[in-house]
């Protein structure tokens, strides 16, 4: 009878039951499900034993094989701000692979400068398995032991990292393929409004940007400005008042400068693209919700915070991960047109 006290519910499934529903062994399904097969399971194998953990709602005792190992199953992920969105993204990349291998992920903003970080955790050590830091929330990782942690940077000098491995994209690669863009439109005359921000991830393109006109007889002039539009828009104004041949072009850091500097010419009673062209970076949402929509560097945020929670993983199993940066596109709209100079 429903609710008798002789009533017992179906006994939960063990390892034992899947690794005999996929015709298996324990071992492989204690490798298939703590996400350590690659290279040691066939593909076909692994799904056959995801199958049957789906089918019989296993789910591992994650207290009891954390307790074995010593781990917490737990990744701290240090961003510069939490409404940016393009680390939303990336948080959303990082969580889905950390998911599979049974991991979880605490999402951390980096404090602001006039506030001291503080330990989230009573002990980060003892709380977490490692971190996986923005270069641009560095300054965080003092407060919170990263130091003492496996830490993987992302966005940062491969050459001077904190961190036990870098993620990158190919952020100068971006920058050549926007001025490329302008230069084959014939712009020779081009405002860089730059992020007002001392990062690595900005030094790049400042540098790529400079590499790129080099010797095209383009003329650069820098604007700096605080990552928001109103900012942006006070920093391109002036820049495009100044003395001088006016810009033809403004190539921007990042998507919020460059809805600033569109704002400016509005302001000034200049026509994008017809009077002045401008581009931007990241691809984020605002870049279509403009008009006209930007011409921009699409960055794919979501794959890259994949890649840092996959070499976070490889870090901490002790496997050496891949150095290779994730490509970047230009993404071609409306704010871009046939400037006043020859066509290459």
């Amino acid at each position: 009878m429903a609710g008798s006290r002789h009533d017992t519910a179906a006994p939960r499934p063990t390892s034992r039951d899947v690794a005999r529903a996929a015709g298996v062994s324990q071992a492989t399904v204690s490798l298939v499900l703590g996400g350590k097969w690659q290279g040691r399971v066939a593909e076909p194998t692994a799904e056959r034993v995801r199958a049957a953990a789906r089918d019989l709602g296993y789910r591992p005792n994650l207290a009891a094989r954390n307790l074995r190992l010593g781990r917490t199953r737990t990744a701290l992920l240090v961003v510069p701000a939490l409404t940016n969105e393009f680390f939303a993204r990336v948080h959303t990349g990082a969580a889905r692979v950390a998911a599979r291998h049974g991991f979880g992920v605490v999402l951390y903003p980096a404090p602001d400068v006039t506030a001291p970080a503080r330990d989230p955790f009573d002990s980060a050590r003892a709380s977490l398995d490692g971190v996986l830091a923005s270069s641009m929330a560095s300054e965080a990782l003092a407060a919170i032991r990263g130091d003492e942690l496996p830490l993987v940077m992302l966005d940062s000098d491969p050459a001077h990292s904190l961190g036990a491995a870098t993620v990158n994209l190919d952020i100068a690669q971006g920058m050549r393929l926007a001025a490329e863009h302008l230069l084959a439109l014939g712009h020779r005359d081009v405002l860089h409004l730059a992020a007002d921000i001392s990062s690595w991830t900005f030094d790049v393109r400042r540098d790529a940007l400079r590499s790129a006109l080099h010797g095209t007889g383009a003329r650069l002039t820098t604007a700096r400005a605080a990552l928001a539009v109103d900012a942006a828009r006070t920093a391109a104004q002036a820049a495009l008042t100044a003395s001088g041949a006016r810009p033809t072009a403004v190539i921007c850091d990042d998507d919020v400068l460059a809805a600033g500097a569109c704002k400016a010419a509005r302001r000034l009673g200049l026509h994008v693209p017809d009077d002045l062209s401008v581009t931007g970076f990241d691809d984020l949402t605002l870049a279509t919700a403009v008009e006209p929509e930007l011409t921009t560097v699409a960055l794919p945020a979501e794959r890259f915070g994949e890649q840092g929670m996959d070499t976070l993983i490889a870090v901490l199993d002790g496997r050496t991960p891949e150095h290779r940066p994730l490509p970047v596109r230009l993404v071609v709209r409306g704010s871009t047109a046939q400037g006043p100079g020859p066509r290459r």
